[in-house]
């Protein structure tokens, strides 16, 4: 079935059956017609010829005759011809046990000469049987009693048959190169224009949206060409604008972030006095403090986030890479943050794992794994290093509520909000974006999945990394 996958195979025996069954049919239409014309020739000739003889027969005849007369009578035919009347037969001629039933019957009944072709085991014969007729004093024919059968070997037109045969299944078989070679040219032909719609289908895959067919011709090829180059011509259009959009979207995010720093410095150094001396405010003034200076801090760490994103969006992103001990970078991302071992936190960091890293992108890996876990899981949260043959994995796995079938495969989208698929959200929802970008810039990659009883991270990374930017 492998060999008719393609459609260049199937095309070639679609156009070689077709060639060979065209010229089989033409063979064997041309055979039958030659053998019956063979045959009719050969019947023909033999039915005229007795007739004629039968006519030329000029001697009286008695009814019923006698010996004598039956023998001239068939004596004078010159064929392998026998005369019969009742019981009475010629002496010379054919046996008529060789003549068939059905023969004899149908002469004797019926005024018109009759023939049969039989196969004998000497070879084919032509049985002709015809009945003599006298006038009548009313000028009307009857017939006489007399009935005349003659034999014809059939065995020269036979063996013609059987060359004819021969000589058609020859041309037919003579067909079969050609039919191949027909069969080659015409998917040729077809496949051609096939073949450059897949190779600039694949190209207008990769992204040359500018790749273009000519159109040659007027056929279904060609409109299917004219409807790709439509399509792809449409496509080009439509990417360029969504790029146009999509840049000045990321432009104007950039933009507006690096904008808001320089506010929000201002506004933090505020939060901070207003944080200090929060417990010598009146109670409503405290609470309203402590309000701005967290949804400072929040508006604070979306501006940061928005400002890496951008980064990697505008291919700014670079790695600064070290050799470390990842276990001693985890657990100072960790301490940093006030997050230590405990019942809320379990580590399994063991010394010595070793790889090239960006410290600080390790750092908001973890941190943004690490702190997803407490914010949207529950504790204990689990920290467990692994090392490989050729990469190291981080392991972080919560125990909450785990991760919503519908939201798993968006979790590392932008702006994904974990509340759609937990029971408590914070946060930007760029958190585990910005985290995926930095693994992926170390040539690792990070992966989430639902255990059934919580939500688990594992980050990958390979133990050697060339230093790049994205």
């Amino acid at each position: 079935m492998r060999l008719l996958s393609g459609l260049r195979p199937r095309l070639i025996l679609a156009f070689a059956a077709m060639t060979i069954i065209g010229a089989a049919a033409a063979a064997g239409a041309s055979y039958v017609s030659a053998r019956n014309a063979i045959l009719e020739a050969v019947q023909d000739a033999a039915m005229n010829q007795l007739k004629d003889r039968v006519g030329a027969y000029d001697r009286p005849l008695s009814t019923p005759p006698t010996q004598d007369q039956l023998n001239d009578f068939a004596g004078t035919l010159r064929l392998n011809a026998v005369a019969v009347h009742g019981t009475l037969r010629s002496v010379n001629g054919p046996d008529l046990t060789r003549f068939s039933t059905e023969l004899r019957r149908t002469v004797a009944g019926d005024l018109r000469i009759q023939f049969q072709r039989l196969d004998r085991d000497t070879g084919p014969e032509l049985q002709v049987g015809l009945p003599v007729l006298t006038r009548q004093p009313d000028g009307s024919m009857r017939a006489s009693g007399i009935e005349v059968y003659s034999l014809t070997s059939l065995v020269q037109q036979q063996q013609a048959i059987e060359e004819l045969a021969k000589s058609a299944w020859r041309m037919a078989a003579l067909a079969l190169p050609l039919a191949a070679a027909l069969a080659l040219l015409a998917a040729r032909q077809v496949l051609r224009p096939v073949r450059a719609l897949n190779t600039a289908a694949a190209q207008l895959g990769e992204g040359r949206l500018d790749v273009r067919l000519p159109a040659k011709g007027s056929d279904e090829l060609a409109e299917l060409v004219t409807t790709f180059n439509s399509t792809a011509t449409e496509l080009e259009r439509t990417v360029g604008e969504l790029r146009a959009m999509e840049a000045d979207a990321r432009r104007f995010v950039a933009d507006v972030s690096h904008e808001l720093r320089t506010p929000l410095a201002a506004m933090n150094a505020v939060t901070d006095v207003l944080d200090e001396d929060a417990e010598t405010l009146p109670p409503d003034t405290a609470v309203a403090a402590r309000l701005v200076s967290g949804e400072t801090r929040r508006l604070t760490r979306l501006v940061q986030d928005l400002v890496e994103i951008s980064r990697f969006d505008a291919g700014r992103a670079e790695l600064v890479l070290d050799e470390w001990d990842l276990a001693t970078a985890i657990r100072d991302s960790l301490d940093a943050r006030g997050w230590r071992d405990g019942e809320d936190l379990v580590t399994d960091l063991p010394d010595g794992v070793l790889a090239r890293v960006d410290r600080r992108r390790l750092d908001l890996i973890v941190a943004n794994l690490v702190g997803n876990a407490f914010r949207h899981g529950a504790t204990p949260v689990e920290v467990r290093l692994r090392t490989g043959d050729e990469d190291v994995t981080l392991e972080v796995e919560d125990h909450g509520p785990g991760i919503d079938p519908e939201v798993l495969p968006h979790v590392f989208d932008r702006f994904t909000k974990a509340d759609t698929a937990r029971a408590r959200s914070e946060g930007s929802g760029l958190g585990l974006a910005i985290a995926l970008e930095n693994a992926r810039l170390h040539g690792g990659d990070i992966t989430a999945a639902d255990t059934g009883y919580g939500a688990l991270f594992v980050l990958r990374l390979p133990h050697r990394t060339e230093g790049r930017t994205r």
